[in-house]
């Protein structure tokens, strides 16, 4: 069994984990641990059900075609049953995606469709669909010397003060060749056969939760949307957290809608919530770090400029 860290967890796996950033074992049971075995074709209890996926009371049970079968239990154990010659490393691209974002829900994690990295001792987001540039943007940023905190999704968790914590999550970023020769950052392995898209290791990391500071909505910077920073009223601020959950048709499957209602709302009262619109031109990015650590020093982020 190999170890990993992971959204804060400590994961033991039968199935290496490509880009998951290894850990020493300890003499404890792991938090998560997934394994290969015999997976139902259905449950026989099943609340909820649809083509590729059933839930019941504590087990999701997801069919990736072609790939494997997924039985998620209780936020702790993930068995796996491969489809046929499946090999290992497609298998763990959906372990480390999707499937442990079952997990995450079901420990009652508040997880973002973010990438984050840690700027003045404060974890800073950046939200965004696929292909928004999340982890083009932590990696320049993770190269200027911020911590990254995670990759893809963020685990979020509330202290017993209330405060909002990104928890750290202990994978390789996940790159374009573009974004790879731009950034001058050398490409590990393909993420996908079929795709030029990389595991890239990060620089500096942070291995604690940080207390989050600020979150930012990507989108690209065209008409009638102008380039720059915008701070949305509170009830849009929910709105955007809400519409950034990490698959939200989990959230809504797994009868979650409450606890992210009441999370974007205490995360929009708790941390600074913003819109940016920037061009997706490598070019243009040091325009964007210029925005930004502009907004981070006025937020008290940053030290202000000599």
């Amino acid at each position: 069994m190999k170890f990993y860290a992971i959204a804060g967890l400590r994961l033991g796996s039968e199935i290496e984990l490509p880009g998951v950033i290894g850990s020493e074992p300890q003499a404890d049971a792991p938090d998560i641990q997934i394994r290969i075995g015999e997976v139902p074709e259905r449950l026989s209890d099943a609340a909820l059900s649809g083509p590729t996926w059933q839930i019941d009371r504590q087990r999701f049970l997801l069919r990736v075609p072609n790939v494997a079968r997924f039985l998620v239990s209780d936020g702790r154990e993930i068995r796996v049953a491969p489809d046929g010659d499946t090999p290992f490393a497609e298998i763990a691209i959906f372990l480390s995606g999707t499937v442990l974002g079952i997990l995450l829900h079901q420990r009652t994690h508040v997880v973002l469709h973010a990438s984050a990295v840690e700027v003045g001792g404060k974890a800073i987001l950046f939200c965004g669909p696929s292909g928004a540039g999340k982890s083009t943007l932590a990696a320049a940023l993770n190269k200027r010397g911020y911590p990254l905190i995670s990759d893809d999704f963020c685990a979020i968790r509330f202290a017993t003060d209330g405060q909002p914590h990104a928890l750290p999550d202990g994978r390789s970023l996940k790159l374009w060749a573009e974004a790879t020769k731009w950034l001058d950052m050398r490409p590990g392995a393909s993420v996908r056969a079929q795709l030029k898209k990389y595991y890239v290791d990060p620089g500096a990391t942070a291995s604690k939760p940080v207390v989050i500071g600020a979150i930012y909505e990507l989108s690209e910077a065209r008409a009638p949307r102008k380039p720059g920073i915008v701070t949305p009223n509170v009830a849009d601020a929910a709105l955007l957290i809400r519409r950034n959950a990490y698959r939200p048709l989990l959230v809504k499957r797994m009868g979650q809608q409450a606890r992210y209602f009441e999370a974007a709302s205490r995360l929009a009262n708790a941390a600074g919530i913003y819109m940016l619109a920037r061009p997706l031109d490598f070019a243009q990015m040091d325009t964007v770090f210029g925005w930004l650590e502009t907004h981070w020093m006025a937020q008290r982020l940053l030290p202000e400029a000599a």
